[in-house]
């Protein structure tokens, strides 16, 4: 058989081939050659085939075929085939394969070779590829080698030695003897080895690093070598760049960050070295900085000094002024685990960080934006805020979400002042709107809403804001919000904060129609603008018409969002005009709740309390009628708790749609947000459509249809009076409309009315229509009082009266049993 082709010779054939199937058919054709050489037991070329075998390998051509045959070269007595194989058992086999445990016996022959070459093959492979039961095996071996006093094997025997820790930890204690004299050797390689093999130990078992702290004295012995490293003359051996063994430096400062963390006296003991570490490095090389940046991390890792921190803090600042853009970038992210700690240290650099803002990489931008609002506080609020607007106005579109988001907590947690706050989000909204998370729209309302003093203002900015501009879907929607709420505020011209503009009530309508037609208008502005209008109604006087005009035309909405807030506004102008007022008054000023979690607004008869949102599924099956609230005993005994009259919601207008859901009739099982059934209630058949608004059937009967009314209370001046109507869709729902007069010579103002019923029975209190009750009778309050009634038990009823007459604040209680018979049967 001719002798195969050189390995020289087979590297240059494969570089002619001009294409990928070319080369393949070469190593095709080659890999042949060598399996037939393999079979033959060819001898002769084992060693030149396997190292041709390698290189197919490492250009990605299966190679697992030779594996049996670096066994054979590592068996050879020839140094050329010994090196051969064990360069191919480290690179074809892992310990994932029963092959390599049939290497443990040649490896401790030659661990124990007369040639210290043969030796170094050994370590390195065991080092590279042992298993767990090959180091267990060879430990002892490995122990031997690293007490040696050949420098060239107990470097390669420390660096095995960390193999078979990481493999086995509990031989760990068998290398404690040997550690003892290994930073004595002035080799650096054993040093560099040795410091390794120690960082190992030490990070794998505390006993071990309390041992080293307190039985070895490591640190003094550490500050020793690290000392003799920077105050020593020119090496040509180890001199980089101008820096003796840089890489034995960052070893050991590596090794005293793990020694002097949460450790007093090894932290006292290595100050004076880091500091001379940190004033004598040259910083014009990248050698230099990689020895700083370890500096640094050691120095904000143990229990320095605070003026070494600062030190360490300005090192990294002048990192911000380097040209190299990954020395930067590392010296943001350092900068920002320590601005939680060293806040004042870190502040000093602050124009410098806010600089790398301007960075073209993104990289570097995206940590500076982080390390930025880190640095915001109650002083520096203003600047900062003008410098990061600024960045958002310019940066790339995948910064402006949680650039957006991170000025908004900024802002809400050091605003100098309530109008600054809202100008500022304003200016987000403005600049990055389309960018900003779902939460900043109800925020910002809320924020509007609790600012009363501010409103004129607001509502000012935002209708200039969104002039012939509605690009920006979230600023439209807050805007059309705020002209919906003080409409009133931006007619009149009230602003005292800036010169107040002339607004026609026309004009303003004009604004929020063409929001409803435009394309770039989203179906839930479409619901804020819509909402708008309809509030305007109660807010302007010559505009009603027109306002009834352009509800009327989204009835027949092809968007069944807008068609049912359309259709419900209708019915609100058509059958419920009385109630118009209440439903649409202004929003109360809002609390902002946090929780731990999400919860849900439960209510019955009209009490409102937060509960935690429960992760059950819901019944299958309708709830049994004895689960219901014992609504009697809300209001039984001395301790009376008010019942809160259903009251437009802190909810953002894009829900106004389910304020009206209650007007229809009444469903239990699944109330809308604005005002939830009562818990645990029956469900109830009824129509889909609440408002009932499709129907030609009335929902109620008549009231002359022969149910009396009743005189409920009449005491002091005040009568109530109750008068009846039966749901047609459900004669088991009662509709009671109760009307408050007053005969004394003064007003009742802050006039609650409040009641409980059994709980057999479910009651749904909706708005007054007022809080005041006219003096000399000259008006009513009217109030409307759902009651379910499935059982058509006889009506009983609780009721309790509080108001405020001549100064005082009244007080009632009263019972109600002479409910006629028509009205529950």
């Amino acid at each position: 058989m001719p002798a195969p082709i050189r390995l020289r010779e087979l590297i240059r054939t494969i570089r002619t081939a001009r294409t990928q199937a070319e080369e393949r058919e070469m190593i095709q054709k080659e890999c042949a050659a060598i399996r037939s050489s393999f079979r033959e037991e060819d001898n002769t070329y084992r060693c030149r085939n396997v190292a041709k075998l390698l290189y197919m390998h490492m250009l990605g051509y299966p190679a697992h075929f030779g594996q049996l045959e670096c066994l054979k070269l590592i068996a050879s007595q020839k140094f050329t085939d010994k090196r051969i194989g064990y360069l191919g058992a480290m690179l074809l086999l892992d310990e994932r394969q029963d092959v390599h445990l049939l290497m443990t016996n040649c490896i401790k022959n030659d661990l124990n070779h007369s040639t210290q070459y043969v030796q170094g093959l050994a370590l390195c492979t065991l080092g590279c590829m042992g298993s767990s039961e090959m180091c267990r095996d060879l430990a002892g071996e490995v122990e031997k080698l690293l007490k040696t006093s050949n420098s060239y094997l107990r470097k390669k025997a420390a660096l095995c030695a960390v193999h078979v820790i990481r493999k086995v930890p509990e031989l760990m204690e068998m290398f404690l003897p040997a550690t003892k004299n290994l930073l004595n050797e002035k080799n650096h390689g054993v040093l560099h080895t040795s410091v390794v093999l120690l960082t190992e130990m030490c990070e794998r078992s505390p006993d071990m690093l309390a041992h080293f702290r307190k039985n070895e004295k490591l640190v003094p012995q550490l500050v020793r070598i690290l000392k003799n490293l920077i105050m020593s003359g020119y090496s040509p051996e180890h001199d980089v760049s101008g820096i003796s063994d840089p890489f034995l430096q960052v070893r050991i400062l590596r090794l005293l960050r793990i020694l002097g963390r949460n450790d007093d006296d090894s932290s006292e003991a290595m100050n004076d070295i880091l500091a001379q570490v940190a004033t004598n490095t040259e910083t014009s090389k990248n050698v230099g900085n990689a020895i700083l940046y370890e500096t640094v991390l050691t120095i904000m890792d143990i229990k320095s000094e605070s003026g070494l921190r600062v030190l360490a803090i300005n090192i990294l600042g002048r990192f911000l002024l380097n040209n190299d853009k990954n020395i930067r970038y590392v010296a943001l992210t350092s900068l920002l685990k320590t601005v939680q700690t060293d806040h004042n240290a870190v502040q000093r650099h602050r124009s410098t960080i806010v600089d790398c803002l301007k960075d073209l990489d993104v990289s570097i931008k995206r940590r500076a934006m982080e390390l930025s609002f880190a640095l915001v506080n109650g002083n520096n609020i203003r600047g900062m805020m003008k410098e990061l607007l600024y960045f958002l106005d310019s940066c790339e579109p995948e910064f402006k979400a949680d650039c957006a988001s991170g000025i908004f907590l900024a802002a809400e947690k050091y605003a100098p002042s309530k109008r600054w706050h809202i100008d500022t989000i304003m200016r987000v909204l403005t600049t990055a709107g389309s960018y900003v998370r779902d939460d900043a729209v109800p925020n910002l309302i809320q924020l509007i809403t609790n600012s009363v003093e501010m409103h004129a203002y607001t509502v000012q900015r935002l209708y200039k804001a969104i002039l012939g501009d509605y690009s920006q879907q979230p600023l439209v929607q807050v805007a059309a919000w705020c002209i919906g709420e003080y409409g009133d505020l931006l007619v009149s011209g009230q602003c005292e904060e800036e010169e107040p503009i002339q607004v026609t009530e026309d004009e303003v309508l004009d604004i929020l129609e063409s929001v409803l037609i435009s394309n770039m208008s989203t179906s839930v502005t479409r619901g804020y603008a819509l909402t708008a209008i309809m509030k305007l109604s109660t807010r302007f006087t010559c505009t009603v018409n027109r306002i009834k005009k352009v509800v009327s035309i989204y009835g027949s909405s092809i968007d069944v969002e807008l068609q049912q807030r359309a259709v419900e506004y209708n019915a609100l102008f058509k059958k419920y005009d009385h109630m118009r007022s209440a439903l649409l008054e202004r929003m109360p000023v809002m609390e902002k709740v946090t929780t731990n979690g999400p919860t849900e607004i439960v209510q019955t008869n009209g009490e409102t309390e937060p509960a935690p949102l429960e992760t059950k599924p819901p019944p299958s099956g309708p709830q049994p009628t004895s689960q219901a609230n014992d609504l009697l005993d809300l209001l039984g005994g001395n301790d009376i708790t008010p019942v809160i009259p259903t009251a437009p919601t802190s909810k953002p207008a894009s829900a106004g749609g389910e304020l009206l859901d209650l007007l229809g009739d009444i469903n239990l099982t699944a109330a809308p947000a604005a005002a939830p059934a009562p818990a645990s209630v029956p469900p109830i058949s009824q129509p889909p459509f609440l408002l009932d608004g499709l129907s030609s059937q009335p929902l109620f009967n008549d009231i002359a249809t022969g149910i009396p009314s009743i005189i409920a209370y009449s005491k002091n001046g005040l009568k109530i009076e109750f008068t009846f109507e039966r749901s047609n869709t459900n004669p088991s729902v009662t509709v009671i409309t109760i009307q408050a007069s007053n005969s004394t010579e003064l007003d009742m103002t802050d006039f609650v009315f409040q009641a409980a019923v059994p709980k057999t029975f479910q009651l749904q209190l909706l708005s007054p229509s007022s809080s005041i009750v006219p003096a000399f009778n000259t008006g009513t309050i009217t109030q409307v009082i759902k009651v379910l009634n499935p059982q058509k038990q006889q009506l009983r009823m609780r009721i309790k009266l509080t108001y405020n007459h001549k100064g005082s604040a009244m007080q009632d209680l009263a019972e109600v049993n002479n409910f006629p018979p028509q009205s529950w049967q």
